[in-house]
């Protein structure tokens, strides 16, 4: 099928139809897992999509190996009344990566955007390059963040579990490193439902300031971050092994309601900080 790409600023791909009846589904998958995987981010846009979850979950497993959670493949993104959860309240999420607390760790994020928020309600999820937050750091801050081991515990509906991360690892499957941090939540932008456990090892207490201020510095500089604002339809597939992401707050009762799937990678890959689940 053909369709116009345009490049992103500062990564990623934004695909489009060149005929507005053209269905996703005809895309090629293959192609597109490669282009992720160079890219980092592609947003499909202005594509026919799907009628329901179903449709959008078996178009995910062409993709691969689904990542089953308690309640399916889709979760929905949708604001609840009395989240007991961040992820179902309006506010803020930091930077994290997804999969931190699970045995495996998904390669690839889908997201599906069935309704978006209206102009100016916010609800952009944000994407941070760790790739290019490493290439650009000084070696000076490179340094100090090798120095550093995230511990992190999480309660929720889902699971009870602990995770132990450098901030600085391996790539699974490539030979480049990436960064792999949850950042603390801000006291200034308000409640934050839930909030795990966090410590960070490695350096004292002064040197640890300046890691935090010197990596949220570099995670969110212009040369390395992206926020989407989403549209209906839209579908934006993330490598979960790169990108940091979070998502900005959005006024209470927004018609933002956000599809994700997560598709494991071949083979699967294990989770290699879990050291507790439950």
């Amino acid at each position: 099928m053909e369709h116009n790409t345009t490049p992103i600023r500062p990564f990623g791909l934004l695909l489009e139809p060149k005929k507005s009846l053209d269905h996703l589904g005809d895309l090629n998958v293959d192609r597109l897992r490669e282009l992720v995987r160079c890219e980092h981010l592609i947003v499909l846009r202005g594509f026919r999509t799907f009628q329901d979850t179903e449709s959008f979950s078996k178009y995910c497993e062409r993709w691969g190996e689904i990542s089953i959670w308690p309640f399916g493949k889709v979760l929905e993104l949708i604001e609840q009344e009395n989240p007991e959860d961040h992820i179902f309240d309006n506010n803020y999420v930091p930077l994290h990566w997804d999969g931190m607390y699970r045995r495996e760790v998904p390669e690839f994020q889908i997201f599906h955007c069935v309704k978006a928020p209206l102009a100016g309600q916010g609800g952009r999820t944000t994407f941070s390059n760790t790739i290019l937050a490493l290439t650009y750091a000084s070696s000076e801050a490179k340094n100090l963040w090798n120095k550093v081991t995230g511990i992190y515990q999480r309660k929720m509906e889902f699971y009870h579990s602990k995770t132990v991360s450098p901030i600085i690892n391996k790539h699974p499957h490539q030979d480049f490193s990436v960064i792999r941090y949850n950042e603390p939540p801000s006291e200034e932008k308000g409640r934050f439902v839930n909030p795990p456990e966090l410590e960070f090892t490695g350096v004292g207490l002064l040197e640890l300031e300046g890691f935090h201020h010197s990596l949220k510095h570099a995670l969110y500089a212009p040369s390395n971050f992206y926020a989407h604002e989403w549209q209906a339809g839209d579908v934006v597939i993330a490598d979960n092994f790169s990108l940091l992401h979070g998502r900005e707050a959005f006024v209470s009762k927004s018609p933002r309601h956000l599809q994700r799937v997560h598709v494991l990678s071949n083979p699967p890959f294990d989770n290699p900080g879990l050291k507790s689940y439950q």
